[in-house]
């Protein structure tokens, strides 16, 4: 562990996709994140192996409402009896009646999918949330962990500053680094705009407060510590303008979503290639097939949602 942190694989899609982070402080102890109900059974785990008793938990800390990062939280709080869950105001209605959270992600995935990759949500009474305003502070035994409001991703995102480890738990407001993709450059990184509130301005400006503190470390929930965050911001800044750009470039055309997917593809291969990472283009466009999918129909509906305020 570095500063009490403990990343915990969630099990969600494949392995080192989905984390959930486990801080503890003098014996007291917080997740940020959680993943699915069906990642219960290993954060209890962790607990246990570290000697800690379900009672230690003070807090749930979800950086946003999406599933794999929220969908547990439910099923999770009735294994802990003295947490309490931290999270953006907009997001509270959604833990408290999760109907609406389920009923999108239907849309997105089928409601078979959702059901087999989430289970069945469970209610928050909402006298266990804790509204999580723009740079509130909660302490975790005597130790600061401070919430930043990082719309971008989504309008609900709040990002953790953690002053002990001067690390970020930036949720997906920081982009995706999967492990595989490691290479003698570093970890790749790549920005995830998925549906539906992706907002190219209000990220790059989130980005850029996070790495005003200085950062020595981001805990991605996928997936979790990379360092040289100037470096890797100057990057998802870069890819934000192209991913952008490719959307605009065939906004209009019948088989616009289509041709988003092929653009987003070959950029993602060439830049994957360019840092060396090792893998080929075939395993490059498998491993991220899904991201690029989610990505290029957030990239529509940002284009559609233009369409109509402007």
């Amino acid at each position: 562990m570095d500063h009490g942190i403990t990343a915990i694989d969630t099990g969600f899609f494949r392995p080192l996709f989905d984390a959930s982070h486990l801080i503890v402080e003098r014996g007291r102890a917080a997740f940020v994140d959680v993943g699915t109900n069906h990642s219960v059974p290993a954060l209890l785990a962790e607990l246990q192996r570290q000697g800690l008793a379900r009672e230690a938990v003070d807090w749930i800390i979800l950086t946003h409402v999406h599933l794999d990062h929220a969908g547990g939280a439910g099923e999770l709080l009735r294994q802990l009896p003295r947490a309490r869950v931290w999270l953006h105001p907009r997001g509270v209605r959604h833990m408290v009646d999760p109907a609406q959270l389920v009923a999108g992600a239907s849309a997105v995935y089928g409601a078979d999918e959702v059901a087999r990759t989430y289970g069945t949500l469970v209610p928050i009474a909402p006298d266990r949330i804790v509204e999580a305003r723009d740079d509130d502070v909660i302490e975790l035994a005597g130790r600061p962990l401070r919430a930043l409001d990082t719309p971008g991703h989504a309008r609900h995102h709040i990002s953790i500053w953690d002053e002990a480890s001067r690390a970020f738990f930036p949720g997906d407001t920081f982009g995706l680094s999967y492990r595989e993709f490691d290479g003698p450059n570093g970890p790749f990184i790549l920005p995830t705009t998925s549906p539906v509130q992706f907002e190219p301005d209000a990220l790059r400006a989130s980005i850029e407060r996070m790495l005003g503190f200085d950062p020595q470390a981001m805990l991605l929930t996928h997936y979790s510590r990379i360092g040289d965050a100037a470096r890797r911001g100057a990057e998802l800044v870069e890819q934000i303008a192209a991913m952008t750009a490719i959307s605009r470039a065939v906004d209009g055309l019948t088989d616009r979503h289509e041709r988003i997917k092929t653009g987003l593809a070959e950029l993602y291969v060439a830049r994957a290639e360019a840092h060396g990472c090792g893998l080929s283009e075939a395993q490059v466009r498998e491993r991220l097939a899904m991201d690029i999918e989610l990505n290029a129909q957030g990239l529509g509906i940002w284009l559609d949602r233009g369409r109509r305020e402007g």
